[in-house]
């Protein structure tokens, strides 16, 4: 968007954004997509029952109570912060231009850790997928190239075609689970069914640490709400409706899923079945309910889970990078947006681009697609992403100190400073057990959550170089837009 040296945003007189677009199914699809829920149950959940035992499900509830919190007070600074920058302009406005540099710079590292690491995890699950139904083996490098083409085009097209497509592709992952729940509760389970799950003696154990940080995880990227804001309908009511019902929907879906795969076995035997076979445990089960053509079908349904993650992770980059652009500090021609699909097409491009330079190099090296570059690139993206929410959660209350407002104490200052104290708790939880994330030695793991401080250091470092030598870049840096469709 123009803006004149004063830092005051002119009208658009080129293409732009599809305004009014999405509403509020629209944005939690892409949001919920991204968390990529049948990936997460059937990759991961089998682990949370392996090293938190029965209890497990309570991880993944108290994780959505934390992120539910931490939303109280950022929908609140939603109806007030209207500009496109999502996490660093809402920094911004609470701690300051550097802050919000280093925030900038660590969402665009954090999304794109977030989806180019997930090429990985197509190749290896279309992998298996072929092997399951053919018995055959495909390279996994091809794979993921095609996705990559694919993705680009998805990203390329106008934002109303991703959000029917992801909206599509969701109901499809769900249903498979939900189907695999129906069997299980029809037929009561492996020994009746039980609530054990939910008893003190069996959540309070060692391993909750490790459930809680896996179940943070599980919800990277259901921030992305206000992402979308320039194209939903009656933003300062969708983004928030958007956000409590993705978060909401992902806590209560993530935790009875994993309570049916825990009656599916029987809570006494569940444990044991996760460490025999933790990638054929949803699938075992899927067999024994519902039947084997249930399990192959929830084998192609994880990888279109994978496809769906990737194009709404896409779309995020592509705002954050527009957004960047706008403001200066990318390039002008990453602001390009398409005459007919309003698609920031510029840098759904570069996005592409940077992905499979970091595809194409992790298979020179010979690397594996699951260990090494879903792993090791997704794991600073997840820790990038947890600290910009804890960042967030501290800017949410010095933001309304500053600003006359009509919001309740409870939202702009109860809520926040909760979330902030759980969020740092969730960030410590995620870093000391980065070794059950990603297999890794410690020396890897230690240069992977280096990462994060290291890339918000450098936009601390960029904003002090753009104050000295592009001064009117950064007095405009994350300014609010002079006007805006939902304003008042």
């Amino acid at each position: 968007m123009p803006v004149t040296s004063s830092g005051e945003r002119l009208a658009d007189t080129g293409p732009a954004l599809r305004t009014g677009s999405l509403g509020t199914a629209d944005i939690a699809f892409f949001v919920v997509s991204a968390a990529a829920p049948l990936t997460v149950m059937a990759g991961v959940a089998p682990l949370a029952i392996l090293l938190g035992g029965i209890g497990a499900p309570v991880g993944y509830l108290l994780a959505g109570v934390t992120l539910t919190v931490f939303a109280v007070g950022f929908t609140a600074m939603s109806r007030h912060v209207r500009g496109g920058g999502a996490f660093y302009a809402y920094i911004t406005r609470g701690l300051g231009r550097g802050a919000g540099m280093g925030a900038a710079l660590l969402a665009l590292v954090g999304y794109n850790g977030m989806e180019i690491g997930v090429y990985g995890l197509l190749g290896t699950a279309t992998q298996d997928t072929v092997h399951a139904l053919t018995g055959t083996g495909i390279p996994w490098l091809p794979v993921s190239l095609a996705g990559l083409l694919l993705i680009g085009y998805g990203g390329y097209r106008s934002i109303d075609f991703g959000a029917k497509l992801l909206g599509v592709l969701l109901v499809a992952e769900t249903g498979i689970l939900v189907l695999l729940a129906a069997g299980v509760l029809i037929e009561g389970g492996a020994h009746g069914l039980s609530l054990a799950s939910f008893a003190p003696e069996h959540v309070f154990v060692p391993g909750l640490a490790v459930v809680l940080a896996f179940a943070f995880a599980a919800f990277t990227g259901f921030e992305s709400t206000v992402i979308y804001r320039r194209e939903a309908r009656d933003p300062a009511r969708t983004v928030p409706r958007a956000t409590y019902a993705a978060v909401g929907f992902l806590g209560l879906f993530y935790a009875f899923v994993v309570w049916i795969a825990i009656q599916a076995y029987g809570d006494a035997e569940v444990v044991a079945a996760a460490g025999g076979d933790p990638a054929g445990l949803f699938f075992a089960a899927i067999t024994t309910y519902v039947g084997a053509w249930a399990a192959d079908l929830m084998h192609v349904l994880i990888v279109t889970s994978v496809l769906a993650s990737l194009l709404a992770f896409h779309n995020a980059i592509n705002r954050y990078g527009l957004a960047l652009a706008e403001e200066g500090v990318l390039p002008k021609a990453l602001a390009r947006v398409h005459p007919r699909h309003g698609s920031p097409y510029v840098a759904g491009l570069a996005q592409s681009v940077l992905g499979a330079i970091v595809v194409l190099a992790f298979a020179a090296a010979g690397a594996d697609p699951y260990g090494q570059l879903l792993l090791w690139v997704n794991t600073p993206g997840m820790l990038g992403l947890l600290a910009l929410q804890l960042l967030a959660a501290v800017a949410v209350p010095l933001y309304f100190r500053r600003i006359r407002h009509q919001e309740g104490v409870l939202r702009t200052l109860v809520a926040p400073l909760v979330a902030a104290v759980l969020l740092t708790a969730a960030l410590g939880l995620v870093v000391t057990h980065l070794a059950e994330f990603t297999g890794a030695s410690t020396t890897v793991n230690t240069v992977l959550a280096a990462l994060v401080p290291a890339v918000f250091l450098a936009g601390l470092l960029l904003a002090r170089r753009l104050r000295r030598r592009r001064p009117d870049v950064y007095q405009r840096f994350a300014a609010e837009p002079a006007a805006d469709a939902d304003a008042g």
